[in-house]
């Protein structure tokens, strides 16, 4: 399994931050992370795309699903048989939001680590025949940004990135009405105000610890999914 994912994510990935490095005329390996950044988001599309249709799907629900928490709102039992029976007449799955994204772990930490590896000038054994081996790669970027160090600028932005990206994710809005059905939702929508926040001081917090060329493919890939998640919520849901 190590080997296959060494061969199928990490190697392409690492030969793909080095080539890219070597071509560009000012061998700028922060241009070249910006670039793999903007291929690879390209690559992830279908899966982060059907992660945000998802998500908008059962923000559509939720006019439907406050009258189900209204009518059964003392007995959760009927409650939660009436919403699955809504999911499947909508055919919408709670879960269809999150396995696209659980898929895209394997690519961000094969990513993790070919970067670390790069900007620490290791593992160039791995490169392919046609990717010429830059002997060393100098960390300096734009002229002033060293992507082995951690920058906490750099952290700071992603930080206010993946707020923004946060805030335009929808939201649940907890109905007026008492009973069983509101608390739980008033609940969940506390839940996800305070993640608004947490996200990106986690964000900030892990961006402070990191190489900065870690931090600045972090901080472009949240602006790229801030434009998706602009593109996707714009457009009505296809029937």
């Amino acid at each position: 399994m190590l080997y296959l994912y060494q061969i199928i994510l990490y190697q392409p990935i690492y030969n793909g931050l080095v080539f890219f490095h070597n071509i560009i005329p000012w061998h700028d390996l922060g241009i070249s992370i910006i670039i793999l950044t903007i291929i690879l988001k390209l690559i992830l599309y279908p899966l982060s795309a059907k992660s945000l249709k998802s998500q908008k799907a059962l923000q559509s629900l939720e006019p439907k699903m406050k009258v189900l928490q209204e009518k059964y709102k003392d007995n959760k039992q009927e409650l939660a048989k009436a919403t699955m029976e809504l999911y499947k007449q909508e055919k919408v799955s709670p879960f269809s939001s999150c396995l696209p994204l659980l898929l895209q772990f394997p690519f961000l930490i094969a990513i993790y680590q070919a970067m670390r590896a790069v900007v620490a000038n290791k593992g160039f054994e791995l490169l392919y025949p046609f990717v010429k081996n830059p002997g060393t790669i100098n960390a300096i970027s734009f002229g002033f940004l060293d992507l082995s160090k951690p920058n906490i600028i750099l952290a700071v932005l992603a930080g206010l990135a993946q707020f923004l990206q946060t805030k335009m994710l929808p939201t649940s809005v907890p109905p007026k009405s008492a009973g069983a059905g509101a608390k739980d939702e008033g609940q969940m929508a506390m839940v996800n105000k305070q993640m608004q926040y947490m996200m990106p001081l986690f964000t900030v917090f892990i961006g402070a610890s990191l190489p900065a060329g870690l931090t600045l493919y972090w901080f472009f890939t949240t602006l790229l999914t801030i434009g998706q998640q602009w593109l996707v919520f714009k457009k009505p849901i296809a029937a």
